[in-house]
């Protein structure tokens, strides 16, 4: 495999180094609404681009989970550091998960908001059908966005991001992404591990759901957390910013467990 590393911006100049993995529908312009408030002081955040989305959207690759995962272990190396946190949404809690198989004793505490589980997500004829769809369809992208926010979001909003989503992803990497996050199952991996774990969902979401953490999540990790956002669905970085942000910062700054 070739060199390479993955484009990122650094804000912050705390102690407690955290990585940033974004989702399936967009780049690391996914945490911009909440970049404003991060806690700059306590944490120093590196916010990444995947394979195949923003800087790195005419990269070349697998696009795989486990390769995202070692991309971000190249990453901490070239940016000296040893040991970190990580923060990924929806497919980026996959990647955050491989990256807790690949580097268990590099992580301080991982948090997956609306995070894909380890064993994947099977996805029934009809919804795969859509989901693989949105690589080449912005009506499939709009449909998903709708559904997992709970048909409670501005017809604006939706059209703003998947135009968005169009914009920072390359279609052909988009779609085999979807083989990666939904079809792969490395859940022995990690189960028992004693790395803290926060899962964030959002009460409108009726796919990644707090009753699906707790089938997966919370039985995998020992060390486990959950959280549920009432006024968010899938997308809480856009829904609920603030409210996000302080969940995820106060797990972050508490106590290690010996």
């Amino acid at each position: 495999m070739t060199s390479f590393v993955l484009p990122h911006e650094v804000h912050g100049d705390g102690a407690h180094q955290v990585f940033a993995v974004h989702g399936w529908f967009a780049d690391r312009a996914a945490y911009a609404a909440v970049l404003p408030d991060l806690d700059r002081r306590e944490f120093t955040y590196a916010l990444v681009d995947l394979r195949g989305y923003g800087a790195a959207k005419d990269a070349a690759g697998a696009f795989s989970t486990a390769e995202a995962a070692a991309d971000l272990v190249a990453l901490a190396d070239r940016l000296g550091w040893e040991r970190f946190s990580v923060i990924g949404h929806s497919m980026g809690g996959a990647v955050a998960q491989r990256l807790l198989a690949l580097a268990p004793a590099r992580l301080r505490r991982i948090v997956g908001v609306s995070p894909v589980p380890a064993s994947g997500l099977r996805l029934p004829a009809d919804q795969w059908e859509l989901f693989a769809g949105a690589a080449h369809r912005p009506d499939h992208r709009r449909a998903i966005l709708d559904v997992t926010t709970g048909g409670r979001r501005p017809a604006a909003w939706l059209d703003r991001m998947v135009a968005r989503s169009l914009a920072h992803s390359d279609a052909k990497a988009f779609r085999t992404w979807l083989d990666s996050w939904a079809l792969e199952d490395f859940h022995a991996e990690v189960t028992g591990s004693r790395v803290p774990a926060l899962a964030v969902t959002g009460a409108l979401d009726p796919a990644l759901s707090a009753a699906l953490m707790r089938e997966t999540w919370l039985r995998w990790y020992p060390q486990g957390a959950l959280r549920e956002l009432p006024a968010a669905g899938h997308y809480a970085m856009d829904e609920t910013p603030l409210e996000l942000l302080r969940t995820v910062e106060d797990f972050l700054r508490a106590e290690e467990v010996a």
